[in-house]
């Protein structure tokens, strides 16, 4: 991958500091001034002591860094992990020379284990502003953990004066993804200059529509974070393009973390239609993405859509839909209620063995509409989390 300029006002450090490996596992995202920033966190009751922080200094909508640890999430860790979280904060502050208050913390990996704040401490001493790092392909790739590749995505947005602003986002995490407000670990970084209350309402309705409809395995992370901070260096952009062009980076690392789940081979999209509202379509669409049945007959290029009939059937509470008014289509094939004969068949197992595949529903009931993305599930998921501590 090329290297991806940071926006304007932006620069990182990427480092090894001996978490677990010899990988990049230290990551600092820092802006030259305090950013007008949004963030969301897991509502799972296990979150980690880096989430309790980051909650704290992103409640007044002002960021100015974001720590990042990965091969530890620092989580199930008590008292000291928190200790430990707050002191990893005010330590970047300190060499950054910003406020406390103004650090996201940010860790990802093996739940249960206390940071090693000695080698922590001693990165720590040696951290200096300014970072040199203008690379955000080089951060993406330090803060992975079972990814098999850095995620990042790009967009541009037009300032009033003429000229654009960039906004620049990366993402890491394959596997416990289900995700109950953002997901796994996500940054967007902009230089664009937007108010407050619209860069918060942008980047919920952003989170809603591309992180938290994903889902690789149907587990909420304990330590998901993700959030946007604006430098307002490129100047004030249009807020309605400024939304936009968020959501096209938000939607562009969630086709990119889908694609790459743990085990997975191909990227799926599930789209349903016809729903009484979108909060409708959006649950049957997360009961087919999310059937084992449906991922594993997706990753052995099976025309089954029985099983897409079986994942619609388990959402019991919704009694108005009406299996005679439902349409499923596997691409632009429909294989439900008119079921394709023999050649049919084998069009649609050529399909089926793509890289990418298209699952659309017709429920028949109103107009709710929600687009959601997972993966196939195959032998090497299981791979991957049977040897995941060791």
């Amino acid at each position: 991958m090329s290297p991806v300029p940071l926006p304007r006002g932006f620069s990182a450090h990427v480092a090894n500091i001996g978490i677990k490996d010899d990988t990049e596992d230290f990551v600092v995202l820092a802006a030259d001034r305090p950013c007008t920033a949004a963030a969301v966190f897991t509502r799972s009751r296990f979150a980690g002591p880096s989430v309790v922080v980051s909650r704290a200094h992103a409640a007044d909508g002002v960021l100015q860094a974001v720590v990042v640890v990965s091969k530890n999430a620092n989580v199930a860790t008590g008292a000291l992990g928190l200790a430990n979280a707050r002191e990893l904060g005010s330590g970047v502050a300190a060499a950054l020379g910003c406020e406390e208050r103004d650090v996201l913390v940010a860790s990802t990996g093996v739940i249960g284990r206390q940071y090693p704040m000695d080698r922590i401490r001693a990165h720590l001493a040696s951290l200096h502003a300014p970072l040199s790092g203008t690379d955000a392909e080089a951060a993406a790739r330090g803060i992975m953990t079972t990814d098999t590749h850095p995620k990042v995505a790009t967009a541009s947005v037009p300032t009033q004066d003429g000229a654009s602003a960039s906004i620049v986002g990366i993402a890491k995490g394959v596997g416990m993804i289900e995700p109950d407000m953002a997901t796994m670990l996500a940054f967007v970084l902009t230089d664009a200059d937007v108010p407050p209350m619209e860069v918060r309402d942008a980047f919920n309705h952003a989170v809603e529509r591309t992180f938290n409809s994903l889902s690789v395995d149907t587990d909420t992370s304990t330590s998901d974070t993700a959030a946007v901070l604006c430098s307002g260096a490129a100047g004030p952009v249009d807020p309605p393009a400024f939304a936009l062009a968020l959501e096209a980076v938000c939607l562009e690392l969630t086709r990119q973390l889908a694609a790459d789940g743990e085990g997975a081979t191909k990227l799926l999209v599930v789209e349903v239609h016809g729903a009484r509202d979108d909060a409708q379509a959006k649950r049957v669409a997360k009961a087919i993405v999310n059937s084992p049945l449906v991922k594993t007959a997706v990753h052995g290029a099976d025309p089954n859509w029985g099983r897409v009939a079986m994942a619609i059937g388990k959402c019991s509470d919704d009694a108005d839909i009406d299996e005679t008014k439902v349409r499923i289509a596997f691409g632009d094939a429909e294989v439900y209620p008119d079921s394709p004969d023999e050649g049919g068949l084998a069009a649609l197992e050529q399909y089926l063995a793509g890289d990418e595949v298209h699952i659309r529903v017709d429920l028949g009931v109103a107009h709710g509409h929600w687009v959601v993305y997972g993966c196939d599930l195959s032998d090497g998921y299981v791979r991957i989390n049977a040897d995941y501590t060791t």
